[in-house]
């Protein structure tokens, strides 16, 4: 019995092809596609699906996890997508101030390692570079160190006179005693001391 009823719709399926198939066959080789196809109106078609519902029916995350990202990444050229930018007009829409307001100095300065910063910096270069004629020029350094030196000579100086005023005193005082002269009046030679006629 299970024999006959598999036996059933391949004899059915026979009789159908035996008696459509001749009918249908020569409808199907006449039909034109193409013109089939310019007689459906698109616009109409489009307007009576209900996109909405036809979204809801979609499980975007099954999607998403059907597209292997990898593939797609590199079926992209991106000198070509680079090429298609235009960067003045991009960078005309950027506002700048906007930019800025928007960064946190305070945190950005706080990530700068100093000491990583400062030990890149090529000391010895750096000072090579700085031309110190032209330094001294154009700045009152020039006069600054002659006024440094010109003050530091003068006290030199003044020194110096003070102990030669008082080295010349003390031998004054010993001469005078050596010749038993009368002291005149405190820190004059003998001469200064007499009064002029």
């Amino acid at each position: 019995m299970a024999s006959d009823q598999r036996r059933a719709p391949n004899l059915g399926e026979r009789l159908v092809d035996a008696v459509v198939g001749p009918l249908v066959s020569p409808v199907v080789d006449n039909v034109d596609v193409n013109e089939v196809v310019e007689r459906i109106d698109v616009e109409e078609v489009i307007a009576r699906v209900d996109v909405n519902a036809v979204l809801g029916r979609v499980d975007v995350n099954e999607l998403l996890d059907r597209i292997e990202v990898n593939a797609l990444l590199d079926r992209i050229d991106v000198d070509q997508l680079l090429d298609r930018i235009d960067v003045d007009q991009l960078l005309e829409r950027i506002d700048v101030n906007a930019l800025v307001e928007r960064v946190d100095v305070n945190q950005l300065v706080e990530r700068v390692d100093v000491n990583q910063l400062v030990g890149r910096v090529d000391v010895n270069e750096l000072v090579s570079r700085v031309d110190t004629n032209e330094l001294i020029e154009n700045t009152e350094l020039g006069a600054i160190i002659a006024q440094s030196t010109t003050g530091a000579f003068g006290q030199i100086l003044d020194v110096v006179r003070s102990q030669v005023v008082t080295l010349d005193m003390v031998i004054n005082r010993l001469v005078d005693g050596l010749l038993r002269r009368e002291k005149g009046p405190p820190g004059k030679p003998p001469l200064l001391a007499e009064e002029p006629a």
